[in-house]
């Protein structure tokens, strides 16, 4: 069993109601199928991207054991489609829910040099099935800080760097703008 990170978002209501409704569905659904959730973040607003596209989103994590990453990431899949995920719109399209696999320990795939070149890949560039860490996870204050509730001392792997420095490396005005929910 290893240890993963897995980001819920979603800016979209579903048929199983608002994003937050939705997410919730989600973690009970991961639960569903084996995984042990071991920490849950809080619930976090944070803006669209790029900036005026669509409704703030609702972010979260969790971390969970689980027996492999290829396998977690179908699962992850069929969840997002089961809760009415579709990914026939572009990569910055509004959703109804979108599960990151942000880690798995400290693993890299597909392996290091793959790692560097889809992570200074344009973002609009098409990415190979199961990469970790996520190639963005160092840039997204929406991911990072929900992640440091629960999994506060992981180092990434390849840069060296702990959530509390990543998310340091960022501008101000983008952590700040990941908020809690309230209520």
């Amino acid at each position: 069993m290893q240890a993963s990170v897995i980001a819920l978002g979603a800016n979209l209501p579903s048929a199983h109601g608002s994003p937050v409704e939705t997410l919730e569905r989600a973690v009970e659904m991961l639960a569903g199928i084996g995984l042990r959730i071991t920490a849950r973040s809080r619930w976090y607003s944070s803006p669209a991207w790029p900036a005026n596209s669509g409704p703030d989103y609702v972010n979260g994590a969790i971390a969970v054991t689980s027996e492999g990453s290829e396998a977690l990431l179908r699962r992850i899949h069929d969840i997002e489609a089961a809760l009415g995920r579709t990914r026939t719109g572009g990569r910055w399209d509004a959703r109804v829910c979108d599960l990151d696999l942000l880690c798995t320990g400290d693993d890299i795939a597909p392996d290091e040099l793959a790692w560097y070149k889809v992570a200074a890949a344009p973002a609009e560039a098409e990415r190979p099935g199961l990469v970790l860490p996520h190639p963005l996870l160092h840039i997204r204050a929406f991911a990072l800080v929900p992640m440091a509730e629960v999994a506060g001392k992981w180092r990434h792997p390849l840069l060296g760097r702990t959530i509390a420095e990543m998310l340091s490396d960022l501008p101000e005005d983008d952590v700040a703008s990941v908020k809690p929910l309230t209520g």
